[in-house]
């Protein structure tokens, strides 16, 4: 169990302490030490529908984050509201402790992306981590869906996402993890040291949905073995929570494939006590990745919502 935290940030603090991948790594940076202010960041976020539309309700932040205004800019969707989730720092180091926790209100909808991709920086001490809480009233819908993760050499980063969701609300949330910046330097393709993320689901009343961790150890484990990356570089991981109806129509909709020529293999499947679908894409380069993932999204809007996704940006 996880102590309740005074502040906001120090739960990611008890995580780390807390998982026996990051035991050898509880050493403090020279520099400054780890949770201190600049590494400490926290961002709440409450969304509620007024007046037929999404608006950000409430907003408590501590830097590095930062959040501006959300955005009303989807014209199939005109009352989503869009936020895009600013660090001012541009990068995780060791010793950062990061806090998101966001709301959605009854019957709002809301989007949430990053400005960019999360470089978590090489590290020879400590650990950076990163704490996510998400709940979802009745009839809301968010969509979460950051840009990628990409572990530097010898980075070690702990993510964990506990989600409370109504039975009638829908969570659209993706991560997508790439090896490093494997055209930088040889070692950089799987060069992290350790990168632990795990997500829970349960319901209001405290009934649990789901649970999933994923660690990736590649200096313990080898990467590129059958059952684990094989020939791939980037997974994308889809959890949608969603209500049964629904999830069973975006199913059948939802073809799986491996192609080993063109470097992809994606597949959904049910989530226990009829919470939704995880969808799952391998690919060797993340602009396919994305795109399959873009797919996935579409026939969530389609069938959650009934509006179709606008053409993407050319900068995406």
């Amino acid at each position: 169990m996880i102590p309740a935290a005074v502040h906001p940030w120090a739960r990611a603090e008890a995580l780390g302490a807390s998982m026996p991948e990051f035991a050898p790594f509880q050493d403090e940076p020279p520099q400054m030490r780890s949770g201190a202010v600049g590494k400490a960041g926290f961002l709440r976020l409450g969304f509620e529908r007024r007046s037929g539309e999404t608006i950000l309700a409430s907003l408590q932040r501590r830097a590095p984050y930062v959040v501006q205004r959300a955005l009303h800019c989807d014209e199939a969707m005109p009352e989503l509201a869009c936020v895009f989730l600013i660090t001012t720092t541009g990068c995780v180091l060791q010793g950062d402790r990061l806090a998101l926790d966001v709301t959605v209100g009854p019957r709002a909808q809301a989007h949430l992306t990053s400005q960019s991709a999360t470089k978590v920086h090489a590290m020879d001490a400590n650990y950076a981590a990163q704490s996510q809480t998400i709940t979802l009233a009745d009839d809301a819908y968010l969509e979460f869906l950051p840009d990628p993760v990409i572990p530097h050499r010898h980075s070690r980063f702990l993510s964990d996402t506990q989600i409370s969701v109504a039975p009638s609300a829908t969570l659209l949330f993706s991560e997508i993890i790439q090896p490093g910046r494997k055209h930088h330097h040889p070692d950089e393709c799987f060069g992290a040291t350790v990168l632990s993320m795990s997500t829970a689901a349960a319901r209001p009343d405290g009934r649990t949905l789901f649970a999933e961790k994923l660690v990736i150890e590649p200096r313990r484990y080898e990467m590129r073995q059958t059952g684990v990356m094989n020939s791939f570089d980037v997974l994308a991981n889809v959890i949608l929570c969603t209500p049964e109806d629904k999830a069973e129509r975006i199913h059948e909709r939802v073809q799986a494939g491996v192609d080993l020529a063109e470097g992809m293999a994606f597949g959904a499947c049910r989530l226990p006590n009829d919470a939704g679908l995880i969808f799952k894409v391998l690919g060797r380069e993340t602009a396919q990745v994305k795109a399959k993932v873009r797919e996935f999204w579409a026939v969530v809007r389609e069938e959650a919502i009934g509006a179709a996704l606008p053409p993407p940006y050319l900068w995406r």
